[in-house]
């Protein structure tokens, strides 16, 4: 009997591993060496740097540039501490990542994009590539150079095939997702006019409100970002004309003005945004949303309420895009933050659903003209597909 149950449990196992063998595969390193002569370098100097699979047969001139998200440095401080790990230097990035979800190549999990040329563009410079300040201090020997990353990094590209792009798609989760709504339409004027170029956000869509103590901690911490960085230059001059720049970070006040069609993947209960803007550390001092923050199902019924009105104000500053037909929108009630890039929430039988749709199937046909696509969930804990996240204890906020 026992070694019944051990065999049942090696099969499991090995059933296991090639479920993750199938659904996502390593792609390696590519180091944007002639970028660092431009001064176009990540906060420590080092060369920018991406993970580019090849498009093949009919994708062979269709481009997904994706670009990764993790978090901001606002002040010298932060931007020291980051310049230390992966997210402000090339030289500690992995040579390979796995590529899974939007980035896939197998046709089962990827269906309209695994044979377009997938590139995940590494992030380095903790600005969301906004950031231009020529002087470097060398006590700190820090480069606020993220909007040069970015345009080398296009140019890059551009050089080794997307320049006969018929199609194209700038996508990003998170400050990456924040990424390709700051800079959507600036991607469209560099990729060819006769080709079809689209932009898609994933959980990027940050939104300025207060804490649970009242204060606006997201709104100072963004404009630090912003005046650290010397990002105001580069940020859209629709909204920069009308508004301080700061805010000027926010999608909100920037994403109505775009004129590339954008689609916006996005919780209503954007996990990251509950813990670090909902409410951060520093507005609980007495850890009471410690717990609630790890996992929604230890939420009280008041810090369900609490989160229920931040949903409202979510879903009022997403309400403006309703009324353009070139934007998409899957505003799930889940408890998550990036859904685009892990195969479970992108597309697989057990994938998140909105009128019975999954995230990969409406993203396609939006991108394809097959059908447009804007809807928004019922409030939580409605949706029975979503997949909450749970969060290990041991993990901090951001900011």
């Amino acid at each position: 009997m026992a070694g019944a149950r051990l065999i049942q449990s090696l099969n499991l196992l090995l059933c296991t591993l090639l479920l993750l063998k199938t659904e996502g595969f390593n792609v390696g390193i590519t180091y944007v060496q002639n970028a660092v002569a431009k001064g176009a370098v990540c906060l420590d100097g080092s060369p920018p740097a991406y993970h580019w699979d090849k498009g093949v047969g009919a994708g062979i001139n269709n481009w997904l540039v994706h670009v990764e998200g993790g978090g901001w440095c606002n002040n010298v401080t932060t931007c020291l501490s980051r310049k230390t790990t992966r997210l402000g230097s090339s030289k500690l990035m992995d040579t390979e990542i796995a590529f899974s979800g939007i980035l896939s190549k197998y046709q089962k999990f990827n269906p309209d994009f695994y044979n377009w040329n997938r590139i995940k563009v590494r992030y380095c410079d903790g600005a969301s590539f906004t950031g231009d300040v020529e002087a470097v201090n060398p006590a700190t020997n820090l480069h606020f150079r993220g909007a040069r990353v970015w345009l080398a990094v296009i140019e890059d590209l551009l050089a080794k095939g997307m320049r006969s792009a018929e199609n194209a798609i700038l996508s990003g989760c998170s400050a990456g997702g924040l990424t390709s709504i700051l800079h959507c339409d600036s991607f469209r004027a560099l990729v060819p006019i006769g080709a079809k170029v689209k932009c898609l956000s994933d959980a990027g869509y940050f939104i300025n409100t207060r804490d649970v103590s009242g204060a606006q901690h997201i709104e100072g911490f963004y404009s630090e970002v912003v005046a650290t960085h010397n990002s105001a230059k580069n940020l859209p001059l629709s909204c920069t004309s009308k508004l301080r720049p700061g805010l000027c970070f926010f999608p909100q006040y920037v994403a109505p003005q775009i004129q590339t069609p954008i689609f916006f993947v996005n919780a209503a209960y954007d996990s990251w945004q509950i813990k670090n803007i909902l409410a951060p550390g520093v507005a609980d001092p007495h850890g009471h949303w410690h717990s609630c923050k790890l996992d929604i199902n230890n939420c009280s019924p008041g810090q369900i309420q609490t989160m229920q009105e931040f949903r409202l104000q979510f879903l009022s500053a997403v309400n403006g895009l309703r009324t353009s037909s070139s934007k998409g929108l899957f505003i799930d009630s889940c408890y998550a933050h990036c859904q685009t890039e892990m195969q479970e929430t992108w597309l697989r039988t057990d994938s998140p659903l909105l009128d019975r749709t999954t995230i990969a199937k409406a993203v396609g046909d939006w991108f394809y003209d097959r059908s447009s696509f804007q809807k928004i969930d019922c409030p939580y804990p409605c949706n029975p597909t979503c997949h909450n996240r749970v969060f290990d204890p041991q993990e901090h906020p951001n900011i």
